[in-house]
């Protein structure tokens, strides 16, 4: 009788020689790969030698520690422990256990080679109860120790105030961005931070993706607090057409509050900048006609120039003033004074693009399209059943290079060219095992930065890349279903492993320091 160790010995030849075809074919596809990227023309390109490479992350998908030191519950924590809000039931109270295990992380970016790292601050676990309770020491302790480490290892901190997360406190006690007092708190917020952190980071952005904070927040409602109308969303309260303004003249009003206490009380001593980070689609007309054509202008107003425009220039965009009209709040004039300087950098947070498709002539659903408040503008991924780009088995998501490039030229053009980062940008992919062989990621990743480089020669003011993200992460309400990371993490026993991507972007890097290196010989 055949025992198992001899038949698994008599099996060795042929899995071993499978193994080693798989390795070698892999191996040949990377070095193909890397090959026919140093002898295209397009290669002939070199970053600045201060451009910042990194990873990003943000608090609540990272840290984990759900109250840990004198943390307090923020709004999604409380927003993840509804029934039903995430995709597969999960929560951020781990998360990837960033908060214990940070040292190791920044072990992993160190050996990747990026010099820089995107993170923000949990608002709850620095002002549990927001400026109506002491600071948590803590806290400060916390994040001192981790900036610290992040230098330590030649690697600069580029700082979040808020990434979505804010102390539950504020919305219990006034209904947080829809009251105007939440500006100061986010006052207080920043000013404390600039105290504490701002002698070591020299990169603040205000808020994360406020135009999707407040489209998911208070006009479809599946972002806490999960507020809108019946016709957007399955909410139990709210108004998707005048909540988000509301929301988002608070936000911007607090952006500038915070812009302001750093440039008059911080700056000149601690020698940083401050921006602002946007989400960002590039929008194509489903057609070549006007209508679908000065859609396209629309949709950029009513998502992207709805937060820039007014930090920028003073003013909402003209199209949503000619469309809103009296609905849209007003500035005061110690706003518009402070929008004069109210930007250092913006940031670019670009995955994918849209089409967008007219509904002031045509006939469209409230939301989809047929109401003021989305601009009369239905965006769509596909034309005539055919996707715009590659799909990726994410919902949202396509890939479309084209739109990194497009986007970078439009935002130059349209704000005087202030200075650009890329604060995130990356590929997701449904959970469907480990997958570190993620060939789709490398090409995505090489192709996007092709796209900046080619908006850089344009004349885009680029100045650094971060990608989304280090590690597989909670990804917000599609829990841990969707993997972004260049390190594959077991959940279970929080084990990180490279994926193929983790080897391509440290290459990738190297790279582009040898090229350096080289001009200066």
């Amino acid at each position: 009788m055949e025992t198992k160790s001899s038949m698994y010995l008599s099996q060795f030849p042929l899995w071993f020689l499978c193994f080693i075809i798989t390795l070698v074919s892999s191996s040949a596809w990377y070095d193909d790969h890397i090959s026919l990227r140093e002898i295209n023309s397009e290669e002939n390109f070199s970053f600045p030698r201060n451009f910042l490479f990194g990873t990003a992350s943000s608090s609540y998908q990272y840290e984990g520690a759900y109250l840990t030191d004198g943390k307090t519950l923020s709004n999604w924590d409380v927003f993840t422990s509804i029934p039903g809000k995430i995709s597969d039931g999960s929560h951020g109270k781990v998360a990837v256990d960033h908060y214990h295990r940070y040292p190791e992380d920044l072990d992993l970016m160190e050996d990747l080679g990026v010099n820089s790292y995107r993170l923000s601050l949990s608002w709850a676990r620095i002002l549990p109860m927001g400026r109506f309770g002491d600071v948590n020491m803590a806290g400060i302790d916390h994040y001192n120790s981790m900036i610290n480490d992040i230098l330590r290892r030649g690697i600069e901190p580029f700082v979040t105030l808020t990434h979505y997360d804010i102390p539950q406190e504020l919305e219990f006690r006034y209904g947080s961005w829809l009251n105007p007092q939440i500006r100061e708190d986010f006052e207080h917020y920043a000013d404390i931070c600039f105290q504490y952190f701002g002698n070591r980071v020299k990169f603040w952005s205000t808020f994360n993706e406020p135009n999707v904070q407040v489209i998911l927040g208070y006009r479809k409602g599946t972002y806490p607090p999960s507020q809108c109308s019946k016709a957007f969303g399955n909410c139990t309260r709210g108004d998707s057409d005048i909540e988000p303004l509301v929301a988002a003249h608070n936000i911007i009003r607090s952006h500038l509050a915070a812009v302001n206490i750093y440039r008059t009380k911080y700056q000149e001593e601690q020698r940083g900048k401050i921006g602002i980070v946007m989400n960002t689609i590039w929008f194509e007309p489903v057609s070549d006609s006007l209508e679908d054509r000065l859609a396209v202008e629309r949709a950029q107003a009513f998502y992207l120039n709805w937060f820039l425009d007014p930090i920028v220039f003073g003013r909402y965009p003209r199209e949503m003033r000619k469309i809103i009209g009296e609905d849209l709040p007003e500035f005061t004039r110690d706003d518009l004074k402070s929008s004069k300087s109210g930007l250092d950098f913006i940031g670019i947070n670009q995955y994918t693009s849209r089409y967008a498709k007219d509904c002031l002539h045509s006939a469209c659903e409230p939301g989809k399209g047929g109401s003021r408040a989305e601009g009369f503008v239905y965006s769509n991924a596909h034309k005539d059943g055919l996707p715009l780009g590659e799909p990726t088995g994410v919902d949202w998501f396509n890939i479309y290079p084209q739109g990194m490039e497009k986007m970078l030229m439009y935002t130059t053009e349209r704000y005087k060219n202030i200075p650009l980062y890329v604060t995130e940008n990356g590929f997701g992919e449904n959970n469907t095992g480990v997958l570190l062989n993620d060939y789709r990621r490398v090409k995505f990743m090489s192709n996007y930065l092709d796209a900046l480089k080619r908006a850089m020669r344009k004349g885009a003011d680029v100045r650094g890349y971060f990608t989304w993200s280090l590690l597989d992460n909670f990804e917000w309400i599609s829990g841990y279903t969707i993997r972004f990371g260049l390190y594959h993490v077991d959940f279970d026993t929080q084990e990180r492993t490279p994926r193929l991507s983790a080897s391509w972007y440290k290459n990738f890097i190297f790279q582009h320091r040898a090229q350096n290196d080289y001009d200066d010989a």
